[in-house]
C-alpha cells in the first residue's frame, strides 16, 4: 500500500485548532515537532502499530530520561534531552495516528496523561540524583536527590490540580470547564496570573524545558569543574515547584472552574 504524502496527512492529522490549543499543545510541538512527526506518520499509518502502543513507547522514552541523566558529564545531560525529545515526538505521533486511523479511546487519553506525569517526574528526579553525584569519590549527597524528588512531586501535583478540576466537576454533574472559567474573578489575581504567564518561570519544571536547562547546567559545570550549577539548578527548580504548586492551587480556587 502506498504511503500517504505529508500534504495528504496534514489536513487529517492536524485539523483546525490542534496546534493552537491554549493548554493542550506544547510550544515545541507547534514550533518544530509537529513537522517532524508528519514524516514519521507516513511510515506508520499503513502498519499494525496502534496509537496506544505508541503512547506506551512514549512513556518509556520519557522515563528513560532519569537513568540517562545519571551518566556523568555533558553526555548524560544530552542523552536525557534526547530521551525527552523522543517522548515529545511520540506524543505528537500517537494522536496523529489515532486521527488518521480513527482509533480513539479513553484509555489512550488516560495513558497520555500518565506519560506526561512520568516524564516530568523522571527528568526532575534524574536531575536530583545527578546533583547528588552518585559516582563521586566522597559518596552521594542525598540532600540534592531529595530536592530533585521534591521538584518532581511539585510538577506532578500541579498537573493533578488541573486534572482534579475535571474530576470535581464530573462528580457534581457539571460540564467540562471552559477556558473563560480559568480567568480569576478578582482583578488583583488576574494581574498576578498575567505576570506569571509573562515570566513563564513555571515552565522550567516541565520535562522538556528542564531537560534543556540541564544541558546548559552541564556545560557550565564542565567549565567550572564541579556540580555547582547543577546543584544550584536543582535547588531553584525545587523552589519553583513548591511555589507554583501553591500559586496554581490558589489560582484554581480564585477562578470559576469549580463553580
Amino acid at each position: 500500500m502506498q504511503k500517504p504524502s505529508v500534504a495528504e496527512l496534514r489536513p487529517v492529522v492536524h485539523p483546525a485548532g490542534v496546534k493552537d490549543r491554549r493548554s493542550g499543545e506544547h510550544w515545541a510541538g507547534r514550533l518544530y515537532m509537529r513537522e517532524i512527526s508528519l514524516r514519521v506518520d507516513r511510515h506508520l499509518v499503513n502498519t499494525r502499530v496502534t496509537p496506544n502502543q505508541l503512547t506506551y513507547l512514549m512513556t518509556v522514552a520519557g522515563v528513560l530520561a532519569a537513568p540517562a541523566l545519571l551518566v556523568p558529564g555533558i553526555a548524560g545531560a544530552v542523552l536525557g534531552a534526547i530521551a525527552v525529545q523522543l517522548y515529545l515526538l511520540l506524543d505528537c505521533v500517537d494522536g496523529e495516528i489515532a486521527r488518521w486511523k480513527k482509533q480513539y479511546s479513553m484509555s489512550g487519553v488516560y495513558l497520555d496523561r500518565v506519560g506526561a506525569y512520568l516524564c516530568d517526574a523522571a527528568v526532575l528526579v534524574g536531575l536530583g540524583l545527578r546533583a547528588a553525584d552518585l559516582w563521586g569519590d566522597g559518596g552521594a549527597d542525598w540532600l540534592w536527590a531529595f530536592l530533585g524528588t521534591l521538584a518532581a512531586l511539585g510538577a506532578v501535583l500541579i498537573k493533578a490540580e488541573t486534572d482534579l478540576v475535571g474530576v470535581a466537576r464530573h462528580q457534581n454533574g457539571m460540564p467540562p470547564v471552559k477556558e473563560a472559567a480559568a480567568e480569576p474573578r478578582s482583578s488583583g489575581m488576574a494581574l498576578a496570573r498575567k505576570a506569571a504567564a509573562a515570566l513563564q518561570f513555571h515552565r522550567l519544571i516541565l520535562g522538556i524545558e528542564a531537560s534543556l536547562l540541564i544541558v546548559l547546567l552541564a556545560i557550565l559545570d564542565q567549565a567550572r569543574g564541579d556540580l555547582f550549577f547543577t546543584r544550584l539548578g536543582t535547588a531553584v527548580l525545587a523552589g519553583i515547584a513548591l511555589l507554583q504548586t501553591l500559586l496554581h492551587l490558589v489560582s484554581i480556587l480564585a477562578s470559576s472552574r469549580l463553580r
